[in-house]
């Protein structure tokens, strides 16, 4: 059984795993190059719709901000984003990962982001709601049972009319999430660096 005193542990363990992850992700980066041609509409394209995901992501995960903050553990959120999905925070950063991986010019690793993060999420999502189990017993067994985990129902929408705010834990989150824009600008120091002969490419990815 996961307590409350736990679950500041279990996200310093997200927060770690991802932090290594970013790394090697770097480093895939740096050694590696898209398999498309340099200027092309294919490579183009992938960039452009890795770069609507990440936009999404920070709307998204700001958006999610405004009715979580400060509710996540007293209070059973379940309206809003948390309506159509258990998790719309993760699922957006599931999304912007995967949106980082396209900065890239490449689908195959994109999918990689996306399905490293989306696993790692899924062991912290498995532990948080062990404890939300216990927390609010059969009313966290109903909105289980009615609301998917990570892909949002648009259906099951439902709202209220006000939610309190604290603008600087909005804005921090939104600030959070202009950290995946930094591929954009790194992937670029990386290419003129592989092609100046700096750093070596190792593979292709398509």
């Amino acid at each position: 059984m996961v307590t409350l005193a736990a679950l500041p542990k279990i996200q310093i363990v997200r927060k770690i795993v991802l932090a290594l992850a970013v790394l090697s992700f770097t480093l895939m980066f740096a050694l590696t190059s898209s398999a498309q041609e340099a200027g092309s509409p294919e490579l183009k394209a992938i960039r452009w719709i890795g770069i609507l995901a990440i936009v999404i992501c920070i709307l998204g995960r700001t958006w999610c901000t405004l009715y979580i903050d400060g509710r996540k553990i007293e209070q059973l959120v379940t309206v809003g984003p948390y309506s159509v999905c258990r998790n719309p925070l993760y699922s957006f950063t599931i999304l912007g990962v995967a949106g980082m991986g396209a900065q890239h010019g490449s689908l195959l690793l994109a999918a990689v982001f996306c399905m490293f993060t989306w696993l790692v999420f899924l062991v912290v999502v498995m532990l948080e709601e062990s404890f939300l189990a216990d927390m609010h017993g059969a009313m966290f067994a109903s909105y289980v049972r009615s609301t998917p985990r990570f892909l949002p129902n648009p259906r099951l929408w439902r709202d209220v009319f006000t939610v309190t705010v604290r603008p600087s834990k909005l804005l921090r989150t939104f600030g959070d999430g202009l950290c995946f824009l930094i591929p954009i600008p790194l992937d670029a120091v990386f290419e003129r660096l592989q092609g100046s002969g700096t750093l070596p490419v190792l593979l292709r990815l398509f």
